[in-house]
């Protein structure tokens, strides 16, 4: 009987072995993170400035519904890994939310209608 004093790679494909094989992991490191806390903070704090810096209007309404929309798309992307995805996968997650920030803002202009009638 031979015996083989060669270590055997257990992550090579051609020694598989279901019992103890187990896929490298592989790190994408801490780059794409530190990118994402910092594109993350830098809107909070534009958001942050122009609420104590713009008196209060529907501009500023309209700026951080925009700002909101822009960091949840931003996440979405970043931390559901839709960055890659094909493209009409991530149309079908952003697109309804951007209907449905459309169908909030046509709301909220025709709740205003009937106060100027009845009033």
């Amino acid at each position: 009987m031979a015996h083989h004093n060669t270590p055997v790679d257990i992550h090579d494909e051609e020694n598989y072995d279901p019992t103890v094989w187990v896929p490298k992991a592989h790190s994408h490191g801490t780059k794409g993170l530190w990118k994402t806390f910092w594109i993350l903070l830098i809107l909070t704090i534009l958001d942050v400035v122009f609420y104590f810096k713009m008196d209060p209007s529907m501009n500023r309404n309209i700026l951080f519904i925009a700002l909101g929309v822009v960091k949840a798309a931003f996440i979405v992307y970043s931390f559901m890994h839709l960055t890659f995805e094909h493209k009409s996968l991530k149309m079908s997650i952003v697109l309804p939310m951007l209907f449905v920030v459309y169908l909030i803002a046509f709301l909220l202009t025709e709740a205003d209608y009937l106060n100027g009638l009845i009033w």
